[in-house]
């Protein structure tokens, strides 16, 4: 089956090689790279091409943000599953895609997910924590609590059962989605118990004080408005419960 990974991106010519790279030394060979770019003006476009196979897709225009940008690569692209990789960041090893794969070989897997890492600046070999992905469910998400939505892997059925990413939202459309298909009993999600994409630390929802409250603030709307009870006590214990383990640890 064929997958196709989706990457937004809008002047990252200093990271979008090693993705790319990291893509296409996948020992799975039925991938499709779809690259969404919001109209760069460095050199990305011109580093992409090299890199690009006949059954890619690149496609460069002005957007209305990440979640519009991936939304069209949701709609332009035609493997049977779904990822999305983030132009800083990479896949783990060559064979993230050949163990995902394996678990879509069941006909009734919907969803497969794994875990993150996350790196310190432009040098993955500092390791600054690691992101084990919750289990997808209607609690978890009241508490805030979600899988690390650049590694999951979804079938296109779902997207088309679903809906696509609502573009209202700046950085917690991901989560809204996964709150419209909690209630969806239908869906079978696999997890995998190992690091699959590597994260570099500074995106859209880890830049600081502001993103913080507007992340929560997000998270909070999307759970009130796909019915599913929380309070800003519930999604704030989380950063209770890690600062506990930092200190433990």
């Amino acid at each position: 089956m064929k997958i196709s990974i989706i990457t937004a991106t809008y002047n990252r010519a200093s990271t979008i090689v090693r993705a790319i790279s990291s893509v296409r030394s996948q020992t799975y060979d039925n991938v499709q790279l779809v690259i969404i770019d919001g109209g760069s003006t460095d050199k990305t476009i011109e580093l992409i091409k090299p890199l690009m196979s006949t059954t890619d897709i690149v496609c460069s225009e002005q957007d209305f943000g990440i979640y519009d940008a991936l939304n069209k690569g949701i709609n332009i692209s035609n493997g049977e599953i779904i990822a999305f990789l983030h132009s800083d960041d990479f896949y783990i090893d060559e064979e993230v895609v050949h163990n995902v794969i394996k678990l879509f070989k069941d006909d009734e897997v919907d969803i497969v997910y794994g875990d993150v890492s996350f790196f310190k600046g432009n040098n993955p070999k500092k390791v600054t924590r690691i992101y084990h992905s919750n289990e997808l469910s209607q609690r978890n998400l009241a508490w805030g609590k979600m899988p690390a939505h650049p590694a999951m892997f979804i079938r296109r059925k779902v997207y088309t059962k679903v809906g696509n990413f609502k573009i209202d939202y700046q950085i917690a459309a991901d989560y809204e989605f996964l709150c419209r298909l909690v209630k969806d009993s239908e869906f079978k999600v696999k997890r995998l118990s190992k690091v699959l994409v590597c994260m570099q630390s500074g995106g859209a929802s880890t830049k600081g004080i502001e993103s913080f409250f507007l992340q929560n603030r997000e998270v909070y709307r999307a759970l009130r408005e796909n019915g599913i009870y929380t309070n800003y006590f519930m999604l704030f214990s989380r950063y209770f419960s890690k600062l506990r383990q930092f200190i433990m640890s």
